[in-house]
């Protein structure tokens, strides 16, 4: 089970096999998660800005960023929904990312809001040793989440949600692990998100914002009932900021950048142990078994200070992602991004850019993913995202 889950973390973000060495004699250490779909950019408006998020002009999609934005997003009432064809490079035709979110604002200072992620793996045959296909399986996951943010003052904001999610990745059937028949069944997990949202004006022209945003902190994914086969949710801190200018009118441009990280323990080092001694044997199976027993709360402090590589190794976990948009009359925007991982923790690292466009109440958005490495061109590469969406907003 620990392949399956495993394997599942390469389809939904395209890594690498870990248990490799980087080019500088590091070995790779990726931290693995169940339902990594919760981590992937939902949308074409932070995608094509190096999918920063936390910090951007609150809009439906606040929840997967942030959801205190809520609490000042403009509009009365407003839904979007986007669609990503997911690693259409490996040559996989029916793997698709929807996403469906709305809003509605309560009151001056607080707004609710819901929203809906599915993801679906296509039809993928389950075959016996000889080749011959037993049956189709249709592996999916999707999660649900209800949002409340309210503003505390004229410059701050709180957000809470509330998520259910399910991944059903093997239909139920049994696979043989090497040890016997092990039966499967879908996971099903409650998570919890809490944001706050800081923006202030400097005069007329200028504006900033700050934003914390911490999401997914919940109870460990099962696909058995073995002990050793829960997975992590991918928990996450997200911190950053934005900076706007509106240079006159017309004009308005943006600068943002995030910094993100899970939550999550890191693994112990993989090792072959097949010329271990029994003491070194004992002490590998010790390390995984702390590991795979590590309570959620537990496994977010530990994440700080785990790394097997010390304060370096830490560093290398943090997520970075730049990114800068410009209006035109508040109706076209032209957008551009970086998102930047490690080698060591996964290597994904592609520039970004995206458009967009504004009429009356109707909107619509379009971003593309550009690799910089190896291992997101073999995966990654050709990425697009298309939102549309309405937005009702007072008239001024």
């Amino acid at each position: 089970m620990k392949k399956l889950t495993f394997l599942t973390l390469l389809v939904a973000l395209g890594g690498a096999l870990y248990a490799q060495t980087s080019e500088t004699g590091q070995q790779k250490n990726y931290i693995s998660t169940g339902m990594p779909i919760l981590m992937i950019a939902p949308d074409a408006i932070s995608s094509g800005m190096g999918d920063v998020g936390v910090a951007t002009t609150p809009d439906a999609y606040s929840a997967h960023w942030n959801n205190a934005k809520f609490a000042f997003i403009e509009g009365n009432v407003g839904a979007y929904t986007t669609y990503t064809p997911w690693l259409r490079k490996l040559n996989v035709g029916d793997m698709n990312l929807f996403y469906l979110a709305g809003y509605y604002r309560i009151n001056q200072r607080s707004t609710a809001a819901a929203s809906l992620t599915y993801f679906t793996l296509g039809d993928i045959d389950n075959t016996n040793t000889e080749g011959e296909k037993l049956m189709t399986l249709h592996p999916n996951e999707f999660a649900v989440d209800l949002t409340y943010a309210l503003k505390l003052n004229d410059n701050l904001s709180i957000g809470a949600t509330g998520r259910y999610m399910r991944s059903d990745l093997t239909n139920s059937i049994s696979f043989d692990d090497g040890g016997g028949w092990t039966p499967t069944h879908a996971a099903n997990s409650l998570a919890a998100d809490i944001g706050l949202y800081y923006q202030q004006n400097v005069d007329k022209a200028q504006d900033y914002a700050l934003g914390v945003f911490i999401s997914n902190l919940g109870a460990k994914l099962s696909y058995s009932d073995e002990d050793n086969d829960k997975e992590f949710l991918p928990a996450n801190l997200r911190i950053g900021g934005r900076y706007t200018n509106r240079i006159d009118d017309y004009n308005k441009i943006s600068i943002l950048l995030d910094f993100n990280k899970l939550l999550v323990p890191t693994p112990p080092l993989r090792r072959d142990m097949a010329n271990a001694t029994a003491e070194e044997k004992k002490k590998y199976e010790e390390e995984w078994s702390r590991y795979n027993s590590m309570g959620v709360i537990e496994g977010a402090f530990n994440s700080f200070t785990d790394a097997p590589g010390g304060l370096s190794e830490e560093l290398q976990e943090i997520q970075i992602s730049g990114g800068a948009e410009y209006w035109y009359s508040e109706t076209f925007v032209v957008r551009a991004g970086y998102f930047y991982e490690h080698a060591n923790k996964g290597g994904r690292q592609y520039a970004t850019v995206g458009v967009g466009i504004r009429y009356n109440y109707f909107a619509g958005d379009f971003s593309y993913l550009i690799p910089t490495t190896t291992i997101s061109t073999n995966s990654l590469a050709n990425t697009i995202r298309v939102s549309i969406g309405l937005d009702m907003k007072p008239t001024k």
